[in-house]
């Protein structure tokens, strides 16, 4: 497991991908590129026939390089990271302080896989200096600030994120287009380590994490609502829109209008009444809604049953969760 920390001390699950796997990954991107430079390569010498040999030399360069360098680039790029050989294999390319990466990130990885790591090397390059980085970072890694994650983890857990029901209402409300996943993923982030920070720490990161997201979505958190809560809430609901997107089904939340709305409002499937949830992967147990109440959060944090993968049923366990209407 990664020992990445942020400035504000909230660890993050970032798994660093092994050398095998990433050998993998990089084979299955070299077969494609090979695929493409055959099957462009022919076209494209079947057009140059009875071009000046050195207009034609220059012209086939390009096109390699073009392959070699813009596949990885362009899809990194596109895709936040990911390759269709990292697709494959679960991983992605992330900075080093586990943000998504960028054109330039993308850029640097490539030209320094070129003509260091790969291919002036024979490969020599990746594999010595991914042995000798603790996150298997290979030079272009080094030279970006980014090393590779596995995104699928064995033995991750499901903890959900759980949202009072009375803030179904009001967060329903809510323009999350501007919420984006880097900022999202900070403030899971926040809410899976809560009950490990110390309480100063926790509080001036929850707010500054509450007021970026505020900004964010267009409205302030509720006067009186601890910033874990908002944060819960609007996760919360982000983890409901996208589900709803990708079910194809109706769910409108229920609840009253004013602050966080009346008690016992919830999600309405089809008549049914369930609990507002967003499933959180971590590595480990310890996020929000495995008892993360404590330690740091001085309103009381959002809180589920320990172990539970399914959310929270009753009211039980949200009478403890400190959400209150705006004062």
């Amino acid at each position: 497991m990664s020992d990445l920390v942020t400035g504000e001390a909230v660890s993050l699950d970032l798994q660093p991908a092994r050398l095998a796997s990433r050998a993998i990954a990089f084979t299955l991107d070299l077969l494609m590129q090979g695929a493409c430079l055959l099957l462009f390569g022919w076209g494209l010498g079947t057009l140059l026939t009875g071009v000046d040999p050195a207009l034609g030399t220059a012209v086939v360069l390009v096109f390699v390089v073009a392959v070699l360098l813009g596949w990885p680039v362009g899809w990194e790029t596109a895709t936040r990271g990911r390759s269709p050989g990292k697709m494959a294999l679960g991983l992605r390319v992330v900075r080093d302080d586990g943000g998504p990466v960028r054109f330039r990130h993308a850029l640097v990885r490539g030209l320094v896989g070129i003509f260091a790591d790969f291919w002036t090397t024979v490969g020599c390059g990746a594999v010595i200096s991914s042995l000798a980085s603790t996150r298997g970072k290979r030079l272009g890694d080094q030279a970006a600030g980014t090393f590779v994650v596995r995104e699928r983890t064995p033995g991750a857990r499901h903890v959900p994120v759980a949202m009072h029901p009375a803030a179904a209402a009001w967060a329903a409300s809510l323009d999350l287009s501007g919420l984006t996943d880097d900022l999202a993923l900070q403030a899971r982030q926040y809410l899976g380590r809560l009950g490990q920070l110390d309480p100063a720490v926790a509080g001036a990161l929850g707010m500054r994490l509450a007021t970026e997201v505020a900004a964010r979505v267009g409205i302030p958190a509720p006067v009186g609502v601890h910033p874990a809560e908002f944060l819960a809430a609007v996760l919360a609901e982000r983890g409901r829109r996208a589900y709803a997107r990708e079910a194809g089904n109706a769910m409108t939340p229920v609840g009253g209008a004013a602050g966080w709305g009346p008690v016992g409002g919830g999600t309405s499937v089809g008549g049914s009444e369930v609990p507002v949830v967003v499933g959180e992967v971590v590595g480990e147990p310890g996020g929000v809604g495995a008892g993360t109440g404590g330690g740091g959060s001085a309103g009381g944090g959002a809180e589920s049953g320990a172990g539970s993968e399914r959310g929270v049923a009753d009211g039980e366990a949200a009478k403890g969760t400190g959400f209150k209407p705006p004062v």
